[in-house]
């Protein structure tokens, strides 16, 4: 960005950046273009009854609300662990800090794994309630029950997962 008086200023590429801007530019542009024909071919597809899909919502509801309770139990005892952890200071050496230090980042690490779930969760249910929920996003293909068992929250098969694991 430039000054006012300067007007905007623009990267310098060389010939090679540029080319491989183009290429990768064209890559995107052709997997857009993919994922937009296979998307509006799944579309068509997309027929689930009202008591599956009803029995699928219960379901994601039921998950949410374990993984709430477990995330509300989790903030409950971060919060008397750290009271007890500033009354219980005096005395306490550089190691004994640092200690501290560790196991309350581990502690809020594991809330906000928890807080993550939640929120894929909430969006499965969105997905649901958009008719979207089992199908790909990136590709538009069903994602097979099994790994919808096994995750329910999943956004994308099994193909596309692993090519986004890949990168």
């Amino acid at each position: 960005m430039g000054t006012a008086d300067q007007g905007p200023t623009l990267p310098v590429f060389r010939t090679a950046d540029r080319r491989d801007n183009a290429a990768e530019g064209a890559t995107m542009a052709k997997a857009t273009d993919t994922r937009s024909a296979s998307t509006a071919k799944a579309a068509t597809k997309r027929n689930r009854s009202a008591a599956e899909t009803e029995k699928i919502r219960v379901a994601l509801v039921e998950r949410r609300d374990v993984l709430q309770s477990e995330y509300d139990q989790t903030l409950t005892e971060i919060t008397e662990l750290q009271r007890d952890r500033l009354t219980d200071s005096a005395g306490d050496d550089q190691a004994d800090t640092g200690t501290k230090t560790l196991e309350r980042e581990q502690e809020i690490t594991l809330a906000n794994n928890l807080l993550d779930r939640i929120t894929q969760v909430e969006r499965a249910i969105d997905r649901l309630g958009e008719g979207n929920y089992g199908w790909c996003e990136r590709c538009g293909n069903a994602i097979p029950v099994e790994r919808l068992a096994a995750f329910p929250s999943a956004t994308l098969c099994v193909s596309c997962k692993q090519l986004e694991e890949r990168r």
